[in-house]
């Protein structure tokens, strides 16, 4: 997956009996740390306020400006407090902003507690944050209340706000392609497009007749390149070369397809016609786009396919789609997640291996399901998360928690790891108490309260953390 680097624009409030001193220190170290933490940065030239810092509604309207003028290229905002801070100025800057802010205050420290010293930004911090409430901005949080850019916890400030603008920035437009009709039997994946279109999502409907016609029409030379691509991604074994030539089939014609339609995320009816008239299972397509980052889900699954893409954008990494599917043993704290599978090549030890599906074996014959997407999950945390739409409105839920290397039945088919959760047990309650499917989307690492925070307060979305 292609990285972008997070771009932050620099405001540094100001009040004026404060040690405006100060402030030229902040910019050093505030400069210092969003560097350190591979972040860019701009900034309003110094010299066109006292201390390069904004006091006045005049030099709030200056700042606006100057945001104005580079519309586009920063994708949040860090509000740098050295002082308490003109919330006045602060307002007026950023009273038409439509990227996250981050409130930060300097720490006052003992032996500088003086009249010609004392910051008093914690006091500052709550007049702040009152007055931008009251103009309807909306901001995040630094964990500590008051903190200094070069502390440690700073930096981990810095890693989840970059991961909310990310996700605020990648989420307000976009298009998702909606690949075939709902199987019949899924009614668990049903959605509210209409729902989806109020906040910027924009689903394209693509009939699986168009797609199965495109793959008849396939240029030799981009399906040669196909072939070789996905002998690269996985091992196919002894399997007929028809098989990897039909599953290269579809994969060109859905690159054509995220091309013309601008698609950020793809949602499949991955069965039965492929199974029936090529006789693969597309699974190693989903989990290809997927490793590229292309949220693919399986099964139609709209409603997580959105879910995908905002794992995708705050861990800028691939997103798999997993089923809750069984009990761990005894345990209440781990159930196995498992899928056929689609599953991206990043979260596998190994270069994964291409199996059949047997399901499609045992229903159609041997050899009609060949491309499912096999190996060992790596362990390490994780977010889980899952999404619907409902009453016009979209509603989810995320969590943290591990993959584990506990073992099951070797003869397991597809995909399978143990999920490990404290909460897991309320968390099966939640599920079906509000009416969620048994598919969810997993991430590497921790993001949950960065997806919450930038879903629910700055896009809109019903999200729980649990």
């Amino acid at each position: 997956m292609k990285k972008s680097k997070v771009t932050f624009a620099l405001f540094f409030a100001n009040r004026g009996f404060f040690p405006g001193e100060v402030i030229a220190d902040a910019r050093k170290e505030m400069i210092q740390a969003v560097k350190d933490g591979g972040f860019d940065y701009i900034c309003m030239d110094e010299n066109l306020t006292r201390y390069g810092a904004v006091e006045t509604r005049q030099e709030g309207r200056e700042y606006a400006s100057f945001l104005e003028a580079n519309k586009g290229e920063y994708d949040g905002v860090i509000l740098c407090m050295p002082n308490f801070g003109d919330e006045n100025g602060a307002a007026e800057a950023l009273r038409d902003i439509d990227v996250p802010v981050l409130v930060q205050a300097y720490p006052d420290e003992l032996g500088k507690m003086d009249f010609a010293q004392r910051r008093d930004t914690v006091c500052g911090k709550f007049a702040m944050c009152h007055v931008l409430r009251q103009c309807k901005i909306a901001f995040t949080l630094t964990e500590k209340m008051a903190v200094s850019p070069l502390d440690e916890s700073f930096a981990k400030d810095l890693n989840r706000f970059a991961a909310i603008c990310r996700v605020v920035g990648g989420m307000k437009h976009f298009n998702i392609g909606a690949i075939g009709a709902r199987t019949t039997a899924f009614k668990t994946v049903r959605t509210d497009e209409v729902a989806l279109q109020s906040k910027g999502i924009t689903v394209e409907t693509i009939d699986l007749s168009y797609v199965f016609d495109m793959m008849e029409k396939v240029d030799d030379k981009l399906l040669a390149e196909k072939k070789a691509h996905y002998q690269n991604v996985a091992c196919f074994g002894n399997y007929p070369e028809e098989k990897l030539t039909n599953i290269a089939k579809f994969g060109v014609v859905m690159d054509k397809l995220v091309e013309e339609y601008n698609l950020d995320a793809v949602a499949i009816r991955c069965w039965d016609e492929f199974v029936t008239q090529y006789h693969i299972a597309p699974c190693l397509v989903l989990s290809d786009l997927s490793e590229r980052g292309i949220s693919a889900a399986c099964e139609l699954d709209v409603n997580n396919a959105v879910m995908m893409r905002a794992l995708c954008l705050a861990s800028e990494g691939p997103v798999m789609l997993l089923d809750v599917n069984n009990n761990y043993a005894t345990s209440s704290t781990k159930n196995i997640m498992f899928h056929c599978s689609a599953v991206a090549p990043a979260f596998f030890e190994e270069k994964p291996s291409i199996g059949e599906h047997l399901m499609f074996k045992k229903t159609y014959g041997e050899g009609t399901g060949v491309g499912i997407v096999n190996g060992k999950v790596k362990s390490g945390k994780v977010t889980v998360a899952t999404a619907k739409t409902e009453d016009g409105k979209i509603f989810g839920f995320t969590t943290n928690g591990k993959l584990t290397d506990d073992e099951f039945d070797k003869e397991f088919f597809g995909t399978g790891v143990v999920f490990e959760n404290e909460n897991l047990e309320n968390i099966f309650r939640y599920m079906c108490e509000n009416g969620y499917k048994h598919h969810v989307a997993i991430a590497k690492g921790e993001w949950s309260d960065a997806v919450e925070e930038a879903l629910v307060k700055y896009l809109g979305y019903n999200i729980d953390v649990l």
